[in-house]
């Protein structure tokens, strides 16, 4: 089944005393462009992250939020300065000695000194941290595979709609285009009695001219291609495989054949249905810039 590159998927956990919350979003692109925004302290997990994108996704432009919170208070480190301490005993006493002070240097005095008791965050576990960001990441991935797939659902009956109504465009060329010939074959003769009046008609040249034309005029080989372009693109869209490159390409040769039997087409009806093939396969290639 078809995919759209353009979707939203979000993932909320809570793991080790933390509530993670994973956002994808992602808009059309012609390669794969991943962005991955989390706080510089768990920068450890981006390139985690980016590997998780870049196997549920093959292109888009992917951004990626990550937000992280506390639910507990955070672990935390204290830890005395024991040169700092030394060095403020020190000094007090021999301010003390200096001059002539009386006195204890009491615990509570060196404690309020600056950068004596140092409180620091515990270090993280990484690996444990970088597991519980990954988690989070594949479950706004599940998320955003979920909208991408149920658009994809609404781009495949579309693309289906408009490839049944290019055979139906087809078909009337096939049909039409021998009738041009003999059209053209009625006329000529029509021309030539009124021009030559009771002389006879040369069958042999009236043939040839209008053999001339019928090659000319011919679009069999062109519409033999389209059918076999349609039967591709019906193949491609049933294969559930990410093939958005590979259409905008077959979308290509499609209207090269199109514009083929445009430049042929020597009718107003058959001119009128390439206008009209013209604008339904850019219709299809619109909708085919939003497949992954």
């Amino acid at each position: 089944m078809l995919k759209s590159m353009t979707g939203y998927g979000r993932g909320e956990l809570t793991l080790h005393g933390r509530a993670i919350t994973v956002e994808v979003r992602s808009v059309n692109n012609r390669y794969l462009d991943c962005s991955v925004r989390l706080p510089r302290a768990y920068a450890c997990a981006e390139d985690g992250i980016q590997r998780a994108v870049k196997h549920a996704v093959s292109r888009g432009k992917v951004d990626v939020f990550v937000t992280v919170e506390q639910e507990a208070a955070e672990a935390v480190a204290v830890r005395v300065n024991e040169a700092m301490a030394a060095g403020y005993v020190a000094a007090f006493r021999a301010m003390a000695e200096q001059f002539h002070l009386t006195g204890e240097v009491s615990l509570d005095l060196v404690a309020r000194m600056p950068d004596v008791v140092q409180v620091e965050k515990a270090p993280e576990n990484l690996e444990e941290l970088t597991e519980d960001l990954l988690a989070a990441t594949q479950a706004a991935l599940a998320d955003f595979d979920t909208m991408r797939t149920r658009e994809g659902e609404k781009l495949y009956e579309d693309l289906a709609q408009r490839l049944d109504t290019m055979e139906q465009y087809v078909a009337v060329v096939e049909r039409r285009s021998p009738e041009t010939v003999a059209a053209y074959r009625e006329r000529l003769y029509s021309r030539i009695q009124e021009t030559l009046a009771d002389r006879q008609i040369d069958e042999g040249r009236v043939l040839t001219e209008v053999a001339v034309f019928a090659d000319k005029v011919a679009v069999a080989e062109e519409t033999v291609r389209l059918t076999s372009h349609i039967a591709q693109f019906r193949a491609m869209i049933d294969g559930g495989q990410p093939i958005g490159r590979k259409l905008d390409f077959l979308i290509q040769e499609m209207n090269r054949e199109t514009n083929t039997i445009g430049s042929k087409c020597n009718d107003l009806e058959l001119s009128t249905v390439v206008v009209d093939m013209k604008a339904e396969l850019e219709k299809i290639r619109e909708q085919v810039q939003n497949v992954e």
